[in-house]
This record gives structure tokens, sequence and C-alpha cells, in this order.
């Protein structure tokens, strides 16, 4: 008689599905409809002078400006703790820092980054940390229900030959840069998560993907400096020392786009405000430059005079990247308005006025 019941139970069952099924469609239209822009936990960001907003990273290069830019929107309340008063690896340390917070609105922003040189030497430590922060920070927020969570991704995400400029959806269409994949793969894992939270839970989250950024506050230390910051050390430093040369990783063939710190910051704002969607999307300039190209411009910004010697035996790193920047101004309004030599002119300035906290800032 049991198995009679469950064999029953079973058809039932079967039938349940089929009959939901040729409702709803195929399984992949029925997770396009889970994932569609109906958020159950509500929504305050309307509302800036009653939300609480904590920002993970907030005390970092993007975080700072984002403060800035969440201030002159007219957010009020806003919590972003230093990085050494919670390790956000740790759960039990990402519940605290909600528990004390208690946010309506979470940005996050924390993360653990290099350059070419970093990722080849630490690429274990670069995926593990980013994939728990964004784990916790995701957990964190379901469980507290909090009204929305913006997750900062990567350009490092998309594959390596993917066709420019680089639009969402092609992030799936092959592998990473080998040597950012790590770093670029937790980062993506952490849409895969923001997705499925969303289908069964109902959690708001949004996820946005920048390109390389730039700008006063960024890290100049050699171990952990991106291309720009690095570069301009390099050339200030040979210009003061009067190097007949300066020494450049790679070909100089490879192009990257770069995005102005204020700019982004402006567009993560305007996404918290204005974006309710379960798709990524791209942010950045829109615009593409090759590596030999920024060095003339930095070269000539700092007022060096000598040679540039270019070091084929380093990588090149990935062989061109760029971004359609269209579903950004569709959506939420956002275009980047720094035009890239005024961006960098201004990085200089504050680099040479801030040395030592500049080469200080990752060490």
């Amino acid at each position: 008689m049991t198995t009679v019941r469950t064999w029953k139970a079973s058809r039932r069952v079967i039938s349940t599905k089929a009959r939901v099924r040729r409702v709803l469609g195929s399984k992949a239209a029925i997770f396009a409809r889970l994932t569609a822009d109906q958020p159950r936990y509500g929504s305050i960001v309307r509302e800036p002078q009653r939300a609480r907003v904590l920002v993970t990273g907030g005390a970092g290069f993007v975080g700072r400006a984002v403060l800035g830019a969440l201030e002159a929107r007219g957010f009020a309340s806003v919590v972003a703790p230093p990085s050494w008063q919670y390790d956000l690896t740790q759960p039990e340390a990402v519940d605290k820092m909600f528990a004390d917070a208690q946010p309506d609105v979470v940005v996050h922003l924390a993360a653990r980054v290099g350059g070419i040189g970093a990722n080849r030497a630490h690429p274990a430590e670069l995926y593990l940390a980013n994939l728990l922060m964004g784990t916790y920070v995701i957990e964190a927020a379901r469980r507290l229900q909090t009204s929305k969570l913006v997750l900062l991704g990567t350009i490092c995400s998309y594959p390596k030959l993917a066709a420019v400029p680089f639009r969402e959806s092609s992030l799936w269409d092959g592998y990473p840069e080998e040597t950012n994949a790590p770093y670029g793969i937790a980062k993506k894992a952490l849409l895969v998560h923001a997705q499925a939270n969303r289908a069964e839970y109902g959690q708001h989250i949004i996820y946005l993907m920048s390109t390389n950024l730039y700008g006063p506050g960024d890290k100049f230390h050699p171990d952990v400096s991106h291309v720009i910051p690095a570069l301009i050390k390099k050339f200030v430093e040979a210009k003061e020392s009067g190097l007949p040369e300066v020494e450049v990783w790679g070909t100089g063939s490879a192009s990257r786009e770069f995005l102005f710190v204020d700019d982004a910051a402006r567009g993560i704002v305007a996404a918290l405000e204005s974006y309710e969607g379960a798709d990524p999307v791209n942010l950045g300039s829109g615009e593409e430059l090759p590596i030999r190209d920024l060095v003339a411009k930095i070269s000539e910004i700092v007022g060096y005079d000598g040679g540039i010697r270019w070091d084929a035996s380093k990588p090149d790193g990935q062989p061109r990247r760029n971004l359609d920047v269209s579903r950004a101004r569709d959506l939420f309004g956002f275009e980047a308005t720094t035009p890239l030599d005024d961006g960098l002119r201004r990085t200089v300035e504050w680099y040479l006025s801030n040395r030592n906290e500049a080469e200080a800032r990752g060490a």
C-alpha cells in the first residue's frame, strides 16, 4: 500500500509540474520570471533623509568618492567603518557589522585588489578573500532583510577574447584573462549568488561591473597599484632622478578603458537610486585607449622627457578592454563626464601633494 501511495503521489507531482510548465513555459523562462524586477523587500532609497546606508570599503579609494556622492544626493545617515574594525572574510565579523549598523541599504565596495604583479603572486588570496567577503555580506543583508544591496563587480570577469565592446550578455561566453581570472571569477560568482537569492528569497540586489578606475586617492604602493598610479609614480621618480629612460611592462599594444573615480561614484549612487533589475550593468566611460598612448599622456603631464623602453618579456594582460555602456545610460541615465586628460592631471597633482599617503596605502 505504501508503494502505491508513493507512486500516486509521484504522478500527482509530475502532473502538477507539467501543468506549471504549460502555464509558465520552459525552465529558462521560469527562472527569468523569478529573477525579474519583483523584489519583495521594498525600498527606502528614494527617501535619502530616512535611509541608513552601510558602505563597506568606505574608507578606501572608491568608497570615499561614493561617500561624497551619497552626501551630494542628500543621504544623511551613512555608516562607513574602516577596514580594521571588521574582518569581512569572517562571518561573525560581518554579522556584527550589520548588527551595529542596522542598515536599510548596503553598498559593498570592500575588495582585495592589485595590478598584474599582485594577481600573479597572490591568485588564491585574491580569489578567496573577495568570494568570502561578498558571500557573507549578501547573506547578512538577506537575513536582516535590507531594502537594497549594491555589489560592485569588475571588467576582469569578462572572457579574455570577448567581442569588443564588452556587452553584459557576453559575460559567460568564455574564460577570463588568465592573470586576472581568480579575482574576476570570484566577483562573477557573487552575481550568481545575487540572482539566486533574488529568485528564491526576493532579495533586492543589483550588480554593477566597473572598468579600470583611477583618480585622486588611488593606491600608489607597487604591491597593489593598477596601471595609472603605477605609471604616474614611475615617471615622477624618473624625472626627479634624471633617468634617461623608463622601463614599462609589455609591448604597449594592449588597450584599456578608464573611468574617473568621481564619475564611477556618481554612477553607483544613480544605480542605487534608480535601477531595480537583476541583470548586471556595465559602468565605464566607453572609450578605449592603447597602453602606449596612455604612457605618452602620463609622461607628458608629469614633464618627463626621457625615453621609454618596453619590456616585452612581461605580460600585456588582456588584449583589449572596452565596455558597452549603453545599458547604464538607458536604465539609470549614467554617462561619464570627466575627460581622461583632465582626470590624469588631477590625479598627478593629487599624488605630488600627497605622496606619503598615496604610497603608504595598501602597503
